[in-house]
């Protein structure tokens, strides 16, 4: 499988990149425009080399804080640190972005491009809040140029992952764009519309997946709507061996787990033999906040009922908005198969996101957020400046792709590779 190359277009933090490496699939380049973003592919770059080559225990000393990101860098070959370009992908930069991949590619071909545009343009919340309904954003054509990379490279499949107001924006006619830009490069394509909860990710997340393949390389895709991956639990599982906290303690590098790790967290490969717990670390909280926080876990936990933001005391009431975002204090319910989904907006505040135990009081840390993601805990998100930065691994998280569904999709696309 190591011959089989990809390239990792609009990567953020790279979870949709993480289940092809995971199966087998080589990255010659990922592309992010986003600094922090850009420091975490090269962080994860240097955790699979040091791995794959009997060094893991430099990846280990990174985790524990021995040695710091500098450091780490290089001690992995330069070509991988440079194999993740931070770039916009503009037609400004798309010749020096080619420039690099064709270098690290050395005359090999590229079977796989996996991505997807950043979605705000066509998601349903961001038209909700947009006076044009996104129509001037210029990321709605961001696909011209993931179209450009197809028609450069010609691999034989990729994967374009988006949200499902994507088939809805500008009434459907990005999409028929889409399509028929998709196949004057040479490529069909197919659009599933999945649910990550499906393929064991404890997260109702449903995302549109469109599979494009090249017109002499015709495969027998798999029903990845109905897929099922045969993994389940409940949502509590993702809690049972991570220390408490309080709201605004926890430590970044590092401390140990609470207990044992249980069958959903080994397989899902969120734990995986390495004892060592990092971005534990929860945000901060008013005194107010904490009383309606409270409110909406006892709400849930008592009759297992969301708390309306109208239903609160007067006094505990400061948003002057009571017809829109009722729903913005949310407890993330441990008792049920899957949470309600995870999005960047976790970076500015965590009141969609309150942990269950209300012992606690808290929003969810960052490796807690990670876990709903499906990253596994040997995933480090950086941020701009080495050290924690809770706000950039939100965001981070919160665009991600969940790297257990990008594994099932990876083995899929492998047996027809």
């Amino acid at each position: 499988m190591k011959n089989l190359n990809f390239i990792d277009l609009f990567a953020g933090a790279g979870g949709l990149s993480e289940g092809f490496i995971k199966q087998g699939f080589n990255p010659v380049a990922h592309i992010e425009m986003d600094l922090a973003a850009s420091f975490t592919l090269k962080t994860r770059a240097a955790f699979h080399h040091l791995k794959e080559n009997n060094q893991f225990s430099h990846y280990v000393d990174y985790l524990k804080g021995n040695i710091d990101r500098k450091t780490l860098y290089s001690l992995i070959p330069n070509e991988l640190i440079e194999s993740v370009i931070h770039k916009s992908i503009s037609v400004e930069n798309n010749a020096g972005i080619f420039k690099t991949i064709d270098y690290n590619l050395e005359n090999k071909e590229v079977d796989l491009i996996v991505g997807g545009p950043p979605c705000q343009a066509y998601s349903l919340v961001g038209r909700a809040r947009s006076e044009d309904n996104m129509k001037s954003d210029p990321r709605n054509y961001l696909y011209v140029q993931y179209a450009n990379y197809l028609e450069r490279y010609q691999p034989k499949m990729f994967v374009f992952e988006n949200v499902l107001g994507l088939k809805s924006a500008g009434k459907g006619i990005y999409l028929k764009n889409m399509e028929r830009l998709f196949n004057k490069k040479g490529y069909t394509i197919e659009v599933f519309t999945v649910n990550a909860e499906n393929f064991g990710v404890l997260q109702k997340r449903k995302r549109l997946i469109i599979i494009g393949y090249r017109n002499d390389f015709v495969p027998n895709l798999p029903d990845f709507e109905n897929f099922k991956g045969g993994l389940t639990s409940s949502v509590d599982t993702i809690f049972s061996d991570l220390p408490e906290l309080q709201a605004g303690t926890g430590v970044d590098k590092f401390t140990n787990y609470s207990s044992k790790t249980n069958s959903y967290l080994e397989q899902s490969y969120i734990r995986n033999g390495i004892d060592i717990l990092t971005q534990h670390i929860a945000r901060p909280h008013s005194i107010q906040d904490k009383k309606i926080y409270q409110i909406a876990v006892n709400k849930w936990n008592d009759k297992m009922e969301r708390l309306n933001y109208n239903d609160l005391p007067e006094d505990l009431k400061t948003h002057k908005n009571r017809t829109s975002f009722t729903d913005r204090f949310k407890v993330v319910a441990n008792n049920i198969q899957a949470s309600h989904t995870v999005v960047a907006h976790i970076a500015k505040d965590g009141h969609h996101y309150i942990h269950p135990d209300i012992e606690q009081n808290r929003s969810i840390s960052v490796r807690e957020a990670a876990r709903l993601q499906s990253f596994s805990d040997d995933f480090y998100f950086e941020g701009v400046k080495e050290g924690a930065n809770r706000t950039a691994a939100f965001k981070q998280i919160g665009n991600a792709v969940p790297p257990l569904m990008a594994n099932f999709i990876a083995n899929e696309l492998k047996k027809i590779f």
